[in-house]
């Protein structure tokens, strides 16, 4: 993992995590005054800033290649810090290695990132269109429109940084948020929490930070006057001040850590920068109730596959038709075909989708097409393999069938494809 350091050596060690699409450079201005007190360690996502582009399939590997890396520095007990997805990383941690974590920071954070359709079909986008995109969008995301225009150049410094990432990296982030769910696990983050999110975030706002605050036992809440997704570069003056308050007074000593415990620090606004709102840490909400697990395995994972492949909105609409007559078929269909079938590893998913295609074309089953068109497109196929396998379903299936398969195929990639205005 692509890392450095800035800070004394024998001071305790913060680490932070940055946004989809930037590089550590996002947190340069909280740097002056975080490293007075902290030894920080930032890092890049893989294929972000020159990182080695090695893909990683899901949040829980990115915090895993983090702590590998931190173990061979020799870093056993932290804080931790994070925007977005670097947030869901120090989430994860804090579940899975809560020895690990001494006090925690989620900015522009949700333990649930919009709806798994969203992040896949952005996926589908950059493999068909690359990265471009998301950089000509990426301003509307990050930043207030007045911040926007008032500050050109960082404008530009954010649109080269989404430019510049590795677009396999890119997408297999994408796929690793549209997995990542942690709303029934909040009330087991036992550190002390600060829930850090910008008033006019269009991402993920108040409304996702309040979702963690009251899930998360010992978490409290700071919104971020004038600033939107990413508050650190907007609004880098209130943040130091936030993240100064929160790691001086949260950060607690215990028996495994050989970190000790730090003096209160005042926070006052970075001298370089203009923008001075500060915003203040709201009471400790109570817990929330963690819901039971479900007990059946494979219609879990049924449904787990379902949705992943074809999405929430065919599934949700499926099952909303569903009515005394048909819920046992669709029963049998989540456990079977997807709980079981599908679940296998003897085929990847790609290949799954190769076949499917090829077997509805042949058996004249059109209806189903789009569908699974749209999941061969989030299953990791371009539009050019999938002209590839209709053609091939041409010679052996029929020039008839092909023909309407490519029209239900054209229509969807059509859809799927296009990127937002």
């Amino acid at each position: 993992m692509q890392y450095r350091f800035d800070g004394p050596e024998d001071a305790p060690v913060l680490v932070i995590g940055p946004s989809l699409g930037t590089t550590w450079h996002m947190w340069d201005r909280q740097i002056p005054e975080l490293s007075q007190h902290w030894r920080i360690f930032r890092y890049d996502l893989p294929g972000h800033g020159g990182a080695p582009a090695h893909a990683a399939a899901s949040v829980a590997e990115l915090g895993d290649r983090l702590l590998a890396t931190l173990d061979g520095l020799g870093v056993q007990r932290f804080g931790y810090a994070g925007c977005s997805i670097g947030g869901a990383i120090g989430a994860d941690l804090a579940l899975r290695h809560p020895h690990r974590v001494a006090s925690l920071a989620l900015v522009a954070s949700s333990p649930r990132f919009g709806t798994a359709d969203e992040f896949r079909q952005r996926g589908v986008i950059v493999r068909t269109n690359g990265l471009e995109p998301m950089a000509r969008t990426a301003p509307e995301r990050w930043f207030t429109p007045g911040f926007a225009a008032a500050q050109p150049a960082i404008v530009e410094w954010a649109v080269q940084m989404v430019r510049t990432t590795d677009p396999g990296c890119y997408i297999a982030a994408c796929e690793a948020l549209a997995a990542f769910d942690i709303r029934g696990a909040l009330g087991r983050i036992g550190v002390p929490t600060l829930v850090l999110v910008g008033a006019e975030d269009q991402v993920t706002g108040p409304a996702e930070a309040r979702t963690l605050v009251a899930g998360i036992p010992d978490a409290r809440l700071a919104l971020v006057p004038g600033a939107s997704h990413l508050a650190p570069v907007e609004q880098p003056a209130a943040v130091s001040d936030l993240l100064l308050m929160h790691f001086s007074t949260a950060w607690q000593q215990d028996t495994s850590a050989a970190i000790p415990v730090l003096p209160t620090v005042p926070g006052p606004p970075t001298p370089a920068t203009p923008f001075a709102p500060v915003a203040e840490i709201a009471p400790a909400a109570a817990a929330a109730e963690v819901p039971a697990p479900t007990p059946d395995d494979r219609r879990e994972q049924g449904t787990k596959v379902r949705r992943e492949v074809l999405g929430d909105a065919h599934v949700d609409a499926v099952n909303a038709s569903a009515d005394a007559f048909t819920e046992d078929f669709q029963e049998l269909v989540t456990r079977y075909a997807w709980g079981e079938v599908w679940s296998r590893d003897g085929l990847d998913r790609r290949t799954r989708s190769v076949i499917t295609l090829t077997a509805l074309v042949a058996s004249g089953h059109l209806e189903g097409l789009a569908a699974h068109t749209r999941a061969a497109l989030r299953n990791g196929l371009t539009p050019a393999e999938i002209k590839e396998v209709l053609l091939q379903t041409a010679v052996y299936c029929g020039i008839p069938a092909a023909g309407a398969a490519f029209a239900v195929a054209q229509k969807v990639i059509q859809e799927e494809t296009t990127p937002p205005a």
